[in-house]
């Protein structure tokens, strides 16, 4: 197992990061218990979770991933083995998030709240890693294109929100701070507020990055690169559509898609497919696994700290893992970068 640099910590990270959305939901705890523990087995020490999940967030299974995860870390002796991260929640749709501190806000009371509940359910002191979910301002994050000028509907600020952090990490309960779902002004802000006010530097960005997504390239690569922030890249299998297990009308039974399709659209369209069936190809034409070839892509990329796997059956994760010893040859990523020139990032 390769292991990188978080930011400018001195925590070295698994190339491979275990994501577990799915327990509590497609994954019972037993299964839980055996990803985790396999995982563990092949080098992986990074774990990634969220107060939120598992997904699709509903009122009756939130908070059971960290839940299930807790139990396991509580009959293991060796946490400081184990580089833990989780998130919290910002303010979002009522249907979906309305359950949470009666809909969640990211200002001090809330943020407080929600770590003292992830550290309940984990049963552990202290994360290595507490990530901010997604903004509360008015933004690009979750496939939306088009910055849509106008007030935000939620009064509390970056400033409010890097207070209630920072003062988390003085109490020792969070070593270090992370983003998810940004764009390169909301990093920018963090990092400029930490410089003026002498306070933590955000050191991670979990935003999405795959073969049908490379929007992070443009602005935020550079940004994070000359700023030393890991991107920790999420869904790198397009919610597994570039295994290609939904080509042809296929609807595998279990899957997310196929039980929760209205919720998942984001790698569904017809541009969508099209470069799938064509990544899908060109593995197959170089005797390649396509999953493999997809996650071993996302590896290789140099402004890449982890890449976030998920899966819900232990062939899958086993092959997700396997992506660590892949190096795609010359031919393969000319052809990645052709396809790419052809169908450019088809599902922002």
């Amino acid at each position: 197992m390769e292991y990188r640099r978080l930011g400018h910590t001195d925590l070295k990270v698994s190339v491979i990061c275990l994501g577990t959305m799915t327990f509590g939901e497609q994954n019972t705890e037993a299964d839980a218990h055996a990803q985790l523990d396999y995982a563990l087995s092949q080098g992986v020490n990074f774990i990634d979770t969220a107060e939120a999940y598992p997904v699709p967030i509903r009122a009756e299974t939130q908070g059971r991933t960290e839940t299930f995860i807790g139990r396991w870390l509580s009959r293991r002796s060796d946490r400081d083995r184990i580089i833990l991260a989780s998130k919290v929640a910002g303010p979002g749709r009522p249907e979906w998030i309305g359950h949470l501190r009666g809909g969640p806000r990211l200002n001090a009371v809330h943020i407080e709240r929600a770590l003292e509940g992830s550290l309940k359910r984990l049963q552990t002191d202290y994360l290595d890693l507490y990530q901010v979910h997604w903004p509360s301002r008015n933004t690009n994050y979750f496939g939306q294109l088009g910055y849509r000028y106008g007030r935000d509907h939620h009064p509390e600020t970056i400033e409010e929100t890097l207070d209630a952090l920072t003062r988390l990490v003085q109490s020792g309960k969070v070593r270090h701070l992370g983003l998810s779902n940004e764009t390169p002004w909301g990093v920018m802000r963090y990092l400029q507020l930490a410089e003026a006010r002498a306070q933590p530097r955000v050191v991670s960005i979990q935003n999405p990055y795959s073969l049908l997504n490379r929007s992070y390239e443009v602005g935020l690569a550079e940004f994070a690169h000359r700023e030393g922030i890991g991107l920790l890249a999420y869904s790198p299998l397009a919610f597994g559509t570039l295994s290609g297990k939904y080509l042809d009308g296929q609807q595998p039974e279990g899957t997310r898609i196929t039980r929760w399709g209205q919720y998942f659209t984001r790698y569904s369209s017809d541009k969508a497919r099209l470069a799938t069936e064509r990544y899908v190809a060109l593995a197959h034409e170089h005797g390649l696994d396509p999953a493999r070839m997809a996650l071993a892509y996302v590896n290789s990329r140099p402004f890449v700290t982890a890449t976030l796997i998920g899966a819900t059956r232990m062939e899958q994760l086993r092959t997700n893992i396997a992506s660590k010893d892949m190096v795609l040859d010359e031919d393969v990523l000319k052809a990645i970068e052709a396809i790419h020139a052809d169908i450019t990032n088809p599902c922002p």
